[in-house]
């Protein structure tokens, strides 16, 4: 077999510092039997295999497909949502402490709903209305019984015997349990700065609530044991009434969702209509308004707000977030009521806007 070396131009890809291609030399042999030459290369060197496999190609393709990916970050518009429904739901808790000796609590849950229901009905008007299916149905029925009825109820009764800034600090476990819910039953996970960051959170809101609690139990009326199992229980119902919003956002239009699940707080509040009608005699001017401003402020708008906020994040990271309310319910019962928050309290506030940060930190 005569064998014959000759110079093939074959041009390879880049590799490294390579510019130009490469000249490999192959061997051609005349078959004796079939009378016609055949090709074989010989075999590439391992680095050379190595090399053309983990060196990147500069195609723009390849590129982009191995530039890292970062989440995109809030829209401004999610960003104003939730400092707005931040805001409005953290002097929910000075009103309602401000009207509490007027209503009772089922009544002022009642004039509450009624109010907000009203609002949001207006601007349902000339609004597309989705169809429904039975399961979506169920959804904001429990979201509006659980969170619009049975939350605002319990959160009433709570502050009759509690001061704000302990309701506050009792409710807000709520989201430790809308990040433990979404993460089991909604498929959301649980990311390991949102667990640091809740964490982180809950630990400023025990101190506020230790402060606010020592403070509490020094004056006659406050401090009750009661008032704190009512507080934990709008916590559950409240936590209940997003796990149950979230997957009906997912179709249905924020505004509706939330006008249903206003309609529905206020129809399972409707036996306390007698006692509604009968604290609205009494009830000063004052108080009338400050019920009035409680459907119109908390209800209608930050609900909406929250349920536009809801459709455009996850339920755990959203939560956290109301983590800030506690702080700013101690630095204006003292503008309001002449509170003076502890060092303690302070301290609390400041870890709560740790956690709440660390929450929102996205893995590089």
């Amino acid at each position: 077999m005569r064998c014959v070396v000759v110079n093939t131009p074959r041009p390879v890809q880049n590799h490294l510092h390579f510019g130009r291609p490469s000249f490999r030399k192959t061997f051609i042999s005349e078959d004796l039997h079939f009378g016609r030459p055949s090709f074989r290369k010989r075999s590439t060197p391992a680095f050379a295999s190595l090399v053309s496999v983990t060196s990147p190609t500069p195609s723009s393709s390849s590129s982009a497909s191995l530039a890292p990916v970062r989440a995109p970050g809030l829209r401004p518009s999610v960003i104003v949502a939730i400092v707005v429904t931040v805001l409005a739901w953290a002097s929910a808790f000075l009103v309602i402490r401000g009207v509490a000796p007027h209503f009772s609590g089922g009544a002022l849950a009642l004039a509450r709903l009624t109010v907000g229901a009203i609002i949001l009905g207006v601007v349902m008007i000339g609004r597309r209305w989705t169809r429904m299916s039975a399961r979506e149905w169920l959804l904001v029925i429990v979201f509006g019984v659980a969170w619009f009825g049975a939350y605002n109820v319990t959160l009433n009764l709570a502050e009759h015997t509690l001061d704000a800034g302990t309701t506050a600090m009792v409710v807000n476990i709520g989201p430790i349990l809308i990040a433990l819910g979404a993460g089991v039953f909604l498929g959301e996970g649980i990311p390991r700065w949102l667990a640091i960051g809740a964490g982180v959170a809950f630990v400023g809101v025990v101190l506020i609530g230790i402060s606010t609690g020592l403070s509490a139990l020094q004056q006659p009326g406050l401090g009750d044991p009661i008032g704190l199992i009512w507080a934990l229980v709008a916590a559950i119902t409240y936590a209940i009434g997003v796990l149950c919003q979230k997957p009906a956002l997912k179709r249905l239009p924020a505004r509706q969702v939330t006008f249903l699940g206003a309609v529905i707080g206020a129809v399972a509040c409707s036996p306390f209509a007698g006692q509604l009608v009968h604290d609205l005699s009494r009830a000063p001017v004052g108080s009338i308004l400050g019920a009035v401003y409680l459907g119109a402020v908390p209800t209608a708008l930050a609900f909406s707000t929250w349920a536009y906020a809801l459709s455009k994040m996850p339920a755990g990271q959203l939560g956290v977030t109301t983590y800030v309310v506690p702080t700013i319910v101690v630095i204006f019962a003292f503008l309001f009521f002449g509170e003076i928050p502890g060092w303690l309290a302070i301290a609390g506030g400041v870890v709560c806007l740790v956690g709440v940060a660390l929450s929102r930190r996205r893995p590089r």
